[in-house]
C-alpha cells in the first residue's frame, strides 16, 4: 500500500519578520515559525508548506503581496537557482548588520560567557569578484529551471560546466556568468565548455560513473596569476592534449596549467598526481611583502584581500613584543604563522595535512624567515604535555580550526599550558562560542572582531582575544 501524500496548507499574507541560520528568512504563523527562501525582511508573501514539523514549517513563495522596502535587485541571473550568494536581494549594510548579531547572538546564547562590546564587523571592500578560487562541473544533462520545464521547448546544448544544486549531487546548474571570481575566470570557463562540445568531449556522468570531462578548477591570485586544473574522467591523451593546448593558446596570461585524471568513485584529487601541462607548479599570493606559494592542492584564504584583514586583527589581538612564543595551531600552509613570525622570537605550527606542512615550510623559506619550525598531525594526537616540553610553553596560542571547533583533548592541553593570550579565529561562531565556554574558568574575553571574508552568504569569520584571568 502506498503512502499517502502529506497535503500542506498554502499560508496567505506571511510577513518576513526576520533572518536565521544558514541565510534563511523567516515569518510567524500561529506561533509556529515559517522559514522562506529568498525573501527578506518587510517582504509580505503568499507561501506555500512543503514541510511541516512540531515547531516549524517551510515553504516557497508563490505570491509577493508587498516586497520589503529594503529588498534589492540581485545581479546574477542565476540567483535563487544555483543556491550560492543567497542574500543578493539585501543590501549589503543589512548583510553586515545581521552578521554583527549573530556573532553576538552565538557567544552570549551558545557561550552564557560575559562579552566586552563587540567591535564592528570589518567588511569586505569588493562585494563582487572577491574569490580567488572556483571549482565548475561538467554534467551531460543541466539542470533546468521551473520556467523552462513549465515552457515544454526543446533545450539545445543540453551540457552543463557549472555548480552542484544544493542538495542535490547528481544536478548541475550550467553557469553563463558567475560574479564571485574576477576574470579570466568566466571566459576560461565558457572557452573550455565550447572547445568540448565542438570537439565531441563526453561529459561526467555521476550516475554512470564515465565521460572524459569532469571538474574545472580556476585559481587567481592578487598578483596577477593564475592557475588552471582540469580534471578528468578518463585517459584520453590525444583529447586531453588538444584541450590544453588550446587553453595555452588562447589564454597566454595563465601561468599554471594543469591536469589530472581521476577514474575514481569520489570528486577528491588531494591523493592523485597533478601534472602540469604549462608554465610553473604553482602560484604565488603576496600579504604585506611576503610571498605565498600556492600548488594545485594548497590551502589559502578564498577572499585574499579579507584574508590580510583577518590577519591584522589576529596579530594585533596576539599583542606580540618581540619575544613571545607563539602556537599556530591548525596552521594550513603557515599563513598565519609566517605572517605573525617578525613580531615575535618563535612560531611553532600544527596541521593535520602532512602537504599542508611542507607548503608552510617552503613559505618560510621563500621568505627567509628562520624562526618558524611545523609539525604535521591529528592536534589532539600531536599537542601534549610532551609536545609543549620539547617546543617551550606558548606565551600565545592562535586558533584557527575547521567549522566543527576544537577537540576537548585539545582544548584541555592548551588550558594546562596556560599561555597569557589566546587568539581564536573561527569560521563557525556556534563551535566557537562553546570552545570558548569550556575555557571560561581560566579566561576572560577580552575582544571580538567580526570579519566578513563572504558577501551575499550567510557566513561569518570572527576573532576572539581570550587573556588569562
Amino acid at each position: 500500500m502506498s503512502r499517502k501524500k502529506a497535503s500542506y496548507p498554502l499560508i496567505e499574507g506571511l510577513e518576513i519578520t526576520g533572518l536565521a541560520a544558514e541565510g534563511k528568512a523567516l515569518g510567524h504563523y500561529n506561533d509556529i515559525v515559517v522559514f522562506v527562501p529568498l525573501t527578506v525582511p518587510g517582504d509580505v508573501v503568499d507561501v506555500q508548506i512543503r514541510s511541516k514539523r512540531r515547531r516549524f514549517m517551510e515553504g516557497t513563495v508563490v505570491r509577493y503581496v508587498r516586497r520589503s522596502p529594503v529588498r534589492e535587485e540581485p545581479v546574477c541571473e542565476h540567483f535563487g537557482v544555483c543556491g550560492g550568494c543567497k542574500w543578493q536581494n539585501l543590501p549589503y549594510a543589512e548583510q553586515l548588520r545581521h552578521k554583527q548579531q549573530q556573532v553576538e547572538d552565538q557567544l552570549r546564547r551558545i557561550g552564557r560567557i560575559e562579552l566586552p562590546p563587540v567591535s564592528p564587523i570589518i567588511g569586505s571592500k569588493a562585494t563582487t569578484f572577491y574569490r580567488n578560487k572556483l571549482e565548475f562541473t561538467f554534467a551531460p544533462k543541466r539542470w533546468m529551471t521551473h520556467e523552462e520545464v513549465a515552457s515544454g521547448t526543446e533545450i539545445d546544448n543540453p551540457e552543463a560546466l557549472g555548480f552542484h544544486i544544493p542538495g542535490l549531487f547528481d544536478k548541475v546548474l550550467d553557469i553563463r556568468k558567475c560574479w564571485l571570481q574576477p576574470d579570466p575566470s568566466n571566459p576560461i570557463r565558457t572557452a573550455v565548455k565550447a572547445f568540448c562540445l565542438a570537439g565531441g568531449y563526453t561529459f561526467y556522468d555521476i550516475r554512470q560513473h564515465r565521460g572524459l570531462m569532469r571538474n574545472l578548477i580556476v585559481r587567481t591570485a592578487s598578483t596577477g596569476e593564475v592557475m588552471v586544473i582540469v580534471v578528468f574522467g578518463e585517459d584520453e591523451p590525444a583529447k586531453i592534449q588538444a584541450l590544453l593546448d588550446h587553453l595555452a593558446t588562447k589564454f597566454p596570461a595563465i601561468t599554471s596549467l594543469m591536469y589530472v585524471v581521476n577514474t575514481k568513485m569520489n570528486d577528491t584529487i588531494g591523493d592523485l598526481d597533478i601534472v602540469c601541462h604549462a608554465g610553473r607548479d604553482h602560484i604565488v599570493e603576496k600579504m604585506e611583502g611576503l610571498r605565498f606559494k600556492i600548488g594545485p592542492k594548497s590551502f589559502y584564504q578564498t577572499n585574499s584581500a579579507q584574508a590580510y584583514e583577518l590577519y591584522k586583527v589576529a596579530r594585533e589581538f596576539a599583542g606580540l613584543t618581540g619575544s613571545e612564543t607563539v602556537y599556530d595551531l591548525y596552521t594550513g600552509t603557515g599563513t598565519i604563522a609566517n605572517f605573525v613570525a617578525a613580531r615575535c622570537a618563535r612560531v611553532v605550527g600544527v596541521e593535520y595535512v602532512p602537504e599542508a606542512i611542507e607548503d608552510a615550510k617552503v613559505n618560510s623559506a621563500l621568505n627567509g624567515i628562520g624562526n618558524t619550525v611545523f609539525y604535521a598531525g591529528d592536534m589532539k594526537d600531536v599537542l601534549n604535555d610532551d609536545f609543549i616540553a620539547r617546543n617551550g610553553r606558548p606565551d600565545v596560542v592562535i586558533l584557527d580550526p575547521p567549522r566543527a571547533g576544537l577537540h576537548e583533548d585539545v582544548v584541555q592541553t592548551v588550558l594546562r599550558a596556560a599561555p597569557a593570550r589566546i587568539v581564536y579565529v573561527s569560521c563557525n561562531p556556534a563551535t566557537q562560542a562553546r570552545d570558548i565556554a569550556l575555557m571560561d574558568g581560566s579566561y576572560r574575553v577580552g575582544r571580538v572582531q567580526p570579519v566578513d571574508m563572504f558577501p551575499h552568504t550567510h557566513h561569518v569569520e570572527n576573532v576572539v582575544l581570550l587573556v588569562r584571568r
